[in-house]
């Protein structure tokens, strides 16, 4: 599925040399082509991006599902950056880009003779976004980053709604894609300053500074007065498993969410006790009041539930799998999944842009590209020097 560029997309005219693979960088540099950037995948000849083969092997090859979530909207080239003729087109290219993206270690991309200061003196105006797992600089610049070790490090695996529940990895790549993101607002806030001054900049991120800035509200209050904060751990919130599945309830931004829960539990109104009456009280009892509504919701069913909270304007929800989730109506109306052709592996679906711009809708103009798709024409058009478009 290829559609022709919208030349009114906000990034229409942009283009992005994206050294990046697996999610960090590839997530940034596919946002940035879905809103009319055009992306040069660089891969390395014969396995390309390790998201195309880490998993096993795939009906579809080196595109597999994981691979084609994070990669429409690109051409990819696959050279060997030690042969002097792929990077001498490497080279053309850059000169003539407006963006470089990697996440390699620190080091790596200098070792290659890519570095800021190298690609800089090629290309003034060039911006070098760069992702890490803990920084360019400091003790751990040269340790190997990874979703899972930037949630330790930074101090979110210990966050548990109860300390005696077992310690656990968040499931999905959180740091990732934090990192991914903060990564596309500096490269936007780097062509915006570029406008102004002629110049390009080099951008850092990182997984470790994104975990610690997603917390950034219990950094604060941890700093600024020696306490906890754990929204996990509030005493009128929780996951409650149901007769037929589980409802979430935050039981917050009301005068007294105790009783309207109560009320809508049909029990007594807890509230009125003295242990009970105020927030500090609740949360030194939580055990107590987590066993009251563990064992209510345990004699009905989710949607009994979902109904008596709402009713009291209690912010609940039933706990979804993602195939429900994928299957609500409200993902259908957010054009949340889009459908291209179909591939050796069947049928190609993926999620689609958060973004709802108005006036720029998300498309796929180029479906996930096989390993070395387009070398034949960008090398074609770095030949032509100053008309490479």
């Amino acid at each position: 599925m290829t559609q022709a560029p919208n030349e009114t997309l906000p990034l229409a005219g942009i283009r992005v040399v994206d050294f990046s693979q697996v999610m960090m960088g590839p997530c940034c540099t596919q946002m940035l082509g879905d809103y009319g950037a055009d992306v040069i995948k660089i891969e390395k000849q014969g396995t390309g991006d390790l998201s195309r083969w880490s998993l096993g092997e795939d009906p579809d090859g080196f595109n597999n599902p994981v691979f084609s979530s994070l990669n429409r909207n690109k051409r990819s080239v696959a050279l060997d950056l030690k042969a002097e003729e792929d990077r001498a087109l490497v080279l053309r290219l850059i000169e003539g880009a407006d963006v470089v993206v990697n996440n390699f270690r620190p080091g790596v991309m200098e070792r290659m003779g890519f570095g800021w200061e190298d690609l800089h003196r090629l290309n003034p105006a060039i911006i070098y976004a760069v992702g890490t797992g803990f920084g360019l600089e400091g003790p751990y610049r040269h340790k190997g980053g990874q979703d899972v070790l930037a949630q330790a490090m930074s101090g979110a695996i210990l966050r548990r709604a109860d300390p005696s529940l077992p310690l656990s990895t968040y499931p999905i790549a959180i740091a990732d894609y934090a990192a991914g993101m903060h990564m596309v607002q500096g490269i936007l806030l780097a062509l915006l300053q570029r406008d102004k001054t002629g110049e390009g900049q080099r951008i850092a991120v990182s997984l470790f500074n994104s975990m610690l800035a997603m917390q950034m509200q219990e950094a604060a209050v941890r700093m600024m007065r020696g306490a906890e904060l754990n929204w996990a751990a509030m005493p009128l919130s929780g996951v409650f498993e149901t007769t037929d599945g589980a409802v979430v309830m935050v039981g917050a931004f009301k005068l007294n969410p105790l009783q309207d829960i109560c009320r809508a539990l049909e029990i007594e109104d807890l509230s009125a006790r003295s242990e009970y009456a105020d927030l500090d009280r609740q949360k030194e009892r939580r055990g107590e009041l987590q066993g009251i509504f563990r064992e209510r919701f345990a004699a009905d069913s989710t949607a009994h539930f979902v109904e008596r909270l709402e009713g009291v304007d209690i912010l609940c929800a039933p706990v979804r799998s993602l195939e429900e989730a994928l299957a609500d109506p409200q993902t259908a109306v957010n054009r949340m999944i889009v459908e291209l052709a179909p591939s050796a592996g069947g049928p190609v679906r993926l999620v689609g842009s958060p973004i709802d711009m108005s006036a720029a809708p998300f498309a796929v103009r180029q479906a996930p590209p096989r390993l070395g798709e387009h070398e034949a024409e960008v090398r074609a058009e770095a030949g032509r020097g100053e008309d490479a478009a």
